[in-house]
């Protein structure tokens, strides 16, 4: 039995939360909790509302009310709508609480004692106006680096700068839009820098942690880690157990990070073992995981890390498993900014257990994913309900009727096809969940339901039991033992529905308690079943803009992601061609055959950014395979002789989806699928590309040249839909199209 602490990023108590906190950084958590429940693991599982910080100072100030009532508020509205979701805490806590003050002052104190805090005078914006000094979330501007607009003063979420002070542009105060000063104040600092080589050590050897975790830490690592403050200029918070500090506290993400350790020492009182936590977080042998969304990944892969290191004696995370964003209409969705569809209105429409498949096979794991309402009613109702919905209940429904218990089971030879795919669904479903590939996990489930569909219309048992009845309850049997095993894999993704299915079944023992042998257990012979009714339902729901079906069908069906050429090199057998190696954030980079020779030397292209269309289908050009395929724009046709490499206007990280602004879940597609979509170059004058007689509004700092998608008379500039466009390098005819 292995031990297992599960510690969930804090949702800010500012408001409700929504469909991308679910997504991100809950659902993915509980996936796995369960799962290791169901193996016999003894499992920890802690997090939170975060109470403290300028969210929540910000919504108090907005409502005329104060930050313990908005806090206190939202945890509970929080709490309930996690509940509702059947996500399950070991302890849901909060930050302003007793216990959690006590154990931040302790960490603090030891931190200092041990000469890993020290006292400087650092640079704060400060508004005079207000006069006052300003946090993080009271500033905005724009960003030094990618551009983009009404940036927060702590980190740019669009590309991952952090900031000090003076670094915005054109920064103002949200409260009375006047541009702030920078004066100096006096605040306590991280020794960061002191842990580089312990981090380096540790970081370098976790070879299980997600591309884009490892990826983002060892390039924090590799530009030099810099003292961080722990300390804010604000009175709500976690004060400064320090005399003459009273108008300070300390800064809300050192002393949430310590929340994990609060919350498990807090759960230790309460069921009565105070020194329980330390199995968990003194034991090497437990392993903890953080659940989080990309923009925390350096709290959790470095400074929590390092003020572990300071205290001593304390486990290392074990594995980081950070999401991406889930997007709506190519936004990150946010409290703050308005846009997120918020978990209570959410659930007063739709099943928890619907909204929890969705998330599941549209989690934004390795890179954003887009939520529209016509994927999610599509997914619903054309894989949910249509594949194992309904082959639940014609199992279930068929076996009560005809036999209303457990019917005998078949013979070894019989059943070899059933157990063959269960045993094998089993060994992929334990490969993903136990390296938290929860996307691929429950889509291995999903496949069983498919062949379980095939083996029952194979079997016709509507047929078998007027002519053979005691072979009819064999083989439903059988298709009763798939039932079993999916109830048992899906229920961590659909605990709700799984446990309908397992008493229909006629269990009287938990899911949970039987446990993951029981995916291959034989079925208790003549037991009574429950008369079923049908799990799920299919959904109606809004209709977007720019529903599939109705604008931009093609286009929708292409993954255009951000790329790096990392090496070039000349295809042996084709004088025009190029073999490339390209990441797109995938981790290993793919092979892309191109031919630019005669456009380009391989000096020109390596490390240029490029744009790729990544699901198109392997293909081989002259013996060598191309699993993808680079855009660029050509003006042959229109008398020029120019042909430009399409680039992103911004450095972007590799990966970053350039079509999301349309939603569309991409699939593998064939040539003819990109073919069929018309993109062309067009000059931009004054913020807008001019195409004909058409105007495109596109973002602030757009490049001399735009990449436009045209359909009929309607037109979008190719973009990540946060302010990155498509571009290229110099002038070329306009109106050239892309290949």
């Amino acid at each position: 039995m292995q031990k297992i602490c599960i510690n969930i990023a804090w949702p800010y108590a500012n408001g409700p939360i929504h469909l991308g906190h679910v997504a991100g950084s809950l659902l993915p958590p509980d996936i796995f909790g369960r799962y290791n429940r169901l193996k016999g693991n003894e499992v920890l599982v802690v997090g939170g509302s975060d109470q403290h910080g300028t969210p929540i100072t910000v919504t108090a100030e907005k409502e005329g009310s104060t930050p313990a009532k908005v806090a206190d508020r939202y945890h509970h509205i929080n709490k309930k709508a996690i509940e509702d979701m059947g996500i399950e805490y070991s302890l849901f806590s909060k930050t302003h609480g007793a216990n959690h003050i006590e154990v931040v002052h302790k960490i603090f104190n030891d931190l200092l004692n041990k000469g890993y805090l020290y006292e400087k005078e650092t640079d704060q914006y400060y508004c005079p106006q207000c006069q006052k000094f300003l946090p993080d979330r009271y500033v905005e501007g724009t960003c030094l680096k990618c551009g983009a607009k009404d940036v927060r003063s702590d980190q740019c979420e669009t590309c991952g700068t952090t900031f000090e002070p003076g670094d915005l542009i054109d920064a103002r105060c949200i409260h009375c839009g006047k541009s702030p000063e920078v004066r100096p104040s006096n605040h306590f600092f991280l020794k960061l820098s002191m842990f580089s080589r312990q981090l380096e050590e540790y970081i370098g050897g976790m070879d299980h942690w997600r591309s884009n975790v490892k990826s983002y830490t060892m390039n924090w690592l590799k530009e030099g880690l810099i003292d961080t403050a722990v300390t804010r200029d604000m009175s709500w918070g976690v004060p400064v157990p320090i005399p003459g500090w009273e108008d300070k506290v300390i800064y809300v993400w050192f002393e949430a990070l310590i929340g994990y350790l609060s919350t498990s020492i807090e759960y230790s009182k309460k069921i009565g073992k105070p020194e329980y936590w330390k199995e968990y977080w003194r034991d090497p042998g437990t392993k903890h995981y953080y659940f989080i969304g990309k923009d925390n990944i350096p709290y959790h892969s470095i400074v929590w890390p390092a003020m572990l290191l300071g205290v001593g004696k304390l486990n290392l995370p074990y594995d980081i498993p950070a999401n991406e964003y889930l997007t709506f209409k190519g936004e990150k969705l946010s409290k703050s900014r308005g846009g997120a569809i918020d978990i209570p209105s959410v659930l007063s429409e739709y099943d928890a257990d619907a909204v929890r498949y969705y998330l599941s096979v549209n989690m934004p794991d390795t890179h954003d994913a887009d939520f529209t309402w016509s994927d999610f009613r599509t997914k619903v109702n054309n894989e949910l309900v249509s594949a194992l919905g309904n082959y639940y209940h014609r199992c279930l429904s068929f076996t009560h009727k005809n036999f209303g218990a457990i019917p005998p089971a078949d013979t070894e030879e019989g059943l070899k096809e059933v157990m063959d795919a269960i045993s094998s669904t089993l060994k992929e479903y334990e490969e993903c969940l136990s390296a938290c590939d929860f996307k691929k996990g429950i889509k291995v489930v999903m496949e069983l339901s498919r062949f379980g569909n095939r083996y029952f219309d194979s079997v016709k048992p509507w047929t078998l039991v007027k002519e053979d009845k005691g072979q009819c309850g064999r083989v439903m049997n059988n298709n009763l033992m798939i039932t079993k095993a999916l109830a048992v894999m899906a229920w961590p993704f659909m605990p709700h529905s799984s446990e309908k299915i397992w008493e229909y079944l006629g269990f009287t023992e938990s899911l949970e308690k039987a446990g993951l042998n029981a995916v291959t257990s034989k079925l208790p012979e003549g037991r009574p079943m429950k008369e079923p009714v049908p799990v799920y339902k299919k959904v109606e729901t809004p209709v977007d803009e720019n529903e599939e079906g109705t604008a931009f069908t093609n286009f929708r069906k292409l993954d255009l992601r951000a790329g790096r050429v990392i090496s070039a090199e000349d295809h042996p057998d084709a004088e025009k061609l190029f073999i490339l190696k390209v990441d797109i954030g995938e981790g290993a980079p793919r092979q892309i055959v191109a031919g630019l020779r005669a456009h380009y030397s391989k000096e020109q292209l390596t490390g240029k950014s490029i744009i790729v269309v990544s699901n198109l289908k392997p293909a081989k050009l002259r013996g060598q395979v191309s699993n993808g395929m680079l855009l660029a724009a050509d003006d042959e046709t229109l008398g020029g002789t120019s042909v430009l490499v399409v680039r992103p206007s911004k450095d972007v990280p590799a990966g970053t989806r350039m079509n999301s602004g349309l939603g569309g879940t991409p699939a593998e597609i064939e040539l003819k699928d990109f073919q069929n979509v018309r993109m062309i170059v067009s000059r931009v004058s004054e913020g807008k590309a001019l195409f004909n007689s058409a105007k495109v509004d596109l973002p602030a700092g757009a490049p001399e040249r735009a990449v436009l998608v045209i359909e009929n008379d309607k037109i979008v500039s190719l973009s990540d839909g946060k302010g990155c466009t498509a571009t290229v390098d110099s002038e070329i005819t306009d109106g050239a199209g892309i290949r």
